[in-house]
């Protein structure tokens, strides 16, 4: 089997060949392998893309879209902006913070300025592609997470306090999140750490994180000037869905590339990823239509969000009827979420991303631990049998849901307080909120000096 893709195996019957030599054989099996990682590269170059562009275009469509007219650049821009100034910082020193080896809590100072991050893998992420294939992987959630939390505060934050203020997020909150759950000898590492929390592609470092930092921000900002009795809807519903969309597209990369390899898993983590968002875009639906007495495209592609954020941590754990469960819940959840808890306490999360992503990404976390199993990803090894450990509930392994508890603990934990403390330094040296005039006036014209649209052409 090791050579059925050669010339040497597909030579005629009876034909007669000199034995192989041993730098012929060693040739062969090097050309294999290379086979595998061109092919493992090739996914995972494609994957880091789809990611991106859950940013630009995607994020900064459907955030645009939601926001009233007067905001809708602006609010694009914030996304935009996370592309380039989140790269820079990786660059410089984040990556190393997040994934060089340190101690449980955060990485070391080892991949400064990509130092050694080069072509060659690295086993103790990826055998099959190039470090630096994981490294631009890994930074296009780094770039997608913050500006996730900008939906939080949508309409009303100074650019600049924004740019400072994300970026040290990135740094103190991020990084160590994400060697706690990713990194070498982190904390939370399924590979070796103190609680193993199970978490595919992001549930806690990307998604509880910022959901949670979102809503942190939304009650330290206050609400928006009007609200919530002016009304203020989504300005292109047309917009705001071509974004949802290329947020499903790009979730693919996001999850199945989190596999790291054209493999199996990632065909699983694809096909949970696709169930998860289709049955909690109908849940959603369902459950507007009832509330409501009609279904909104707006609903649907909220649900359908939903459902993509609770699936990111099992993804690559769970099977496809169990992905299609966990959306059913996240939609329903989602969707109370968005309504009866925020009107309950009247906070003002602009564009809801408290709802969908903190509280779907702990939903999904939790859910984890309940219906990750073995058989699809034997991620805790083998038994002295040979017979592959329990993973989660459904396994007979309930101590999980534990360890995935004291994950997203830490999550929340790390959310708030560094978030809060980041809030006050750059609001006392800066100023985070725009002042009421420009506030009415609108982001656009106030922070960028320019329009979406110019009826006057």
């Amino acid at each position: 089997m090791l050579f059925g893709g050669s010339a040497l195996a597909q030579a005629p019957a009876g034909a007669s060949q000199a034995p192989a030599t041993q730098a012929q054989i060693a040739a062969l099996q090097s050309a294999v392998a290379n086979a595998q990682s061109a092919g493992d590269n090739a996914w995972m170059l494609v994957s880091a893309a789809l990611v991106l562009m859950m940013t630009g275009p995607g994020l900064a469509l459907f955030y645009g879209g939601l926001v009233r007219r007067k905001n809708m650049l602006g609010t694009m821009m914030q996304s935009f902006a996370m592309m380039g100034i989140v790269t820079i910082l990786w660059a410089v020193v984040e990556y190393s913070l997040a994934f060089s080896s340190g101690n449980s809590f955060i990485g070391g100072l080892h991949y400064f300025l990509l130092h050694g991050v080069g072509l060659d893998p690295n086993p103790n992420y990826a055998a099959t592609i190039p470090h630096q294939t994981y490294m631009i992987y890994q930074l296009m959630f780094a770039i997608i997470t913050p500006a996730l939390i900008t939906g939080a505060f949508a309409e009303r934050v100074r650019f600049s306090a924004l740019a400072v203020f994300l970026s040290l997020w990135s740094l103190l909150v991020y990084s160590p999140m994400a060697h706690m759950v990713w990194g070498v000898g982190g904390l939370l590492n399924a590979a070796g750490g103190r609680f193993p929390c199970l978490d595919f592609a992001g549930g806690t470092v990307v998604h509880i994180t910022s959901g949670v930092s979102a809503l942190v921000t939304a009650l330290y900002l206050g609400k928006r000037v009007g609200y919530p009795k002016t009304a203020m809807p989504p300005h292109s519903m047309v917009l705001s869905v071509v974004g949802a969309c290329m947020l499903w597209v790009g979730w693919f990369g996001f999850n199945a590339g989190s596999a790291l390899a054209a493999s199996a898993l990632a065909t699983s983590a694809f096909v949970a990823t696709h169930f998860a968002a289709a049955a909690a875009a109908a849940s959603w639906t369902i459950a507007e239509w009832i509330h409501n007495g009609k279904p909104t495209a707006l609903g649907a592609i909220s649900g359908a969000v939903a459902g993509l954020v609770a699936i990111t941590p099992a993804s690559g754990f769970v099977a496809p009827i169990p992905a299609l469960i966990i959306g059913l819940i996240a939609g329903v959840f989602c969707f109370q979420m968005v309504t009866r808890v925020k009107n309950f306490f009247g906070y003002d999360d602009s564009l809801d991303a408290f709802g969908v992503h903190g509280a779907g990404g702990t939903l999904g976390a939790l859910l984890t631990g309940v219906f990750a199993v073995a058989v699809i990803n034997p991620i805790f090894g083998k038994d002295a049998h040979g017979n592959p450990l329990p993973v989660g509930g459904l396994d007979g392994n309930w101590h999980q849901l534990l360890n995935q508890a004291v994950g997203i603990a830490i999550a929340w934990g790390i959310s708030i307080v560094g978030t809060l403390i980041l809030l006050v330094v750059v609001d006392k040296l800066i100023g985070m909120r725009v002042s009421e005039e420009d506030e009415s006036t609108g982001l656009d014209l106030t922070q960028h000096g320019e329009e979406a649209y110019d009826f006057g052409q």
